[in-house]
């Protein structure tokens, strides 16, 4: 009797730390519903910058994102008007997450046509990491943590990226950190090993709005779709995916990290703005569902140390009659 209590309660334990939503299971989450600006802190570089904690994403086309209900995220821009190479990133106020555990958000990153080039200025960086202070802007040559980046065009030799303070300009071409291959492009959306992205038009309601939002974006190009992100860190290793698809993973031995905080951002590749009459409102980064939760392998230990109590007990039980 005793033991099939254990096998049920473990199923229940299992069950419980696995179950999407439960938010005790998670170490942080936001969907930004509810306005949620108050709790985010903005670090920004030397040029302009703009955020929405509370954007209605679909005043502008966009589709609800795949990870939850609404059309509520977070809008993050850099550099519209001063012409100075810059970027901004914002953290959530006071946060400090340790031990091995999975970011995972929805990113689409919006881009002024038309497509596939762009127009004016239209290459800019979608960012994101782990292991920042929280309290200092993240950008191209400015990192304590590790991170990547995408461009929404693929108007860059470099529209896949990552960074870390071992490689503030960037792990450059051909580096074997990349999941495509230590061969030259390996960061070019021409890569093959990108081809899965891509050849997408802009919301209908957008094109409706903004009919310079024509053709579709180049093969291999991350921008005007929802993408699903994901950054695990495991033992020291941050491993970042795009859609299930491995991009890139950074051994962070030896490294010494700003804190342990996550971050999102905007970024410009160059010392030049957009002259696009409405790059405000078609040149940015949105995030939405963002959630933080406990790499597997350590909910598993978990589940396990959960069932060694239920097993002590059983046993102090015993010795107690």
């Amino acid at each position: 009797m005793q033991e099939k209590r254990i096998r049920l309660v473990t199923v229940f334990m299992a069950a419980v730390l696995w179950a999407p939503g439960l938010s005790w299971a998670s170490l942080y989450s936001e969907d930004f519903e509810v306005d949620p600006s108050a709790n985010w802190t903005v670090n920004n570089g030397p040029s302009d910058e703009a955020h929405d904690f509370f954007f209605d994403y679909s005043s502008i086309g966009i589709p609800p994102a795949p990870s939850g209900a609404g059309t509520r995220g977070m809008k993050l821009q850099a550099n519209l008007a001063n012409g100075i190479f810059s970027g901004m990133s914002v953290s959530p106020t006071g946060r400090n997450f340790a031990g091995n555990y999975v970011v995972t958000f929805d990113l689409w990153s919006n881009f002024n046509g038309p497509f596939p080039a762009g127009g004016s200025g239209s290459t800019n960086l979608s960012t994101y990491g782990v292991g920042t202070s929280g309290t200092s802007a993240q950008w191209p040559g400015v990192a304590d943590s590790v991170w990547f980046g995408n461009t929404g065009d693929g108007g860059s030799s470099a529209d896949w990226r990552a960074y870390s303070p071992a490689a503030l300009a960037g792990y450059p071409d051909a580096d074997a950190v990349y999941a495509a291959g230590a061969h030259a492009g390996n960061r070019n959306n021409t890569d093959p090993y990108y081809s899965s992205f891509g050849g997408v038009t802009a919301p209908a309601g957008q094109l409706g709005l903004y009919p310079q939002q024509t053709g579709a974006t180049a093969v291999g190009a991350g921008g005007m779709v929802w993408h699903q992100v994901s950054i695990d860190i495991t033992n020291g290793l941050v491993t970042w995916k795009v859609d299930g698809l491995p991009m890139a993973a950074v051994d962070t031995s030896g490294m010494t990290l700003g804190g342990g905080n996550i971050f999102f951002g905007h970024s410009d590749i160059n010392a030049t703005s957009s002259t696009d009459p409405f790059d405000n409102a078609l040149l940015f980064t949105l995030v939405d569902n963002i959630e933080v939760i406990p790499e597997p392998g350590t909910a598993a230990l978990l589940v396990l140390g959960g069932l060694a109590v239920v097993r002590w007990r059983h046993r102090s039980e015993k010795k107690s009659r």
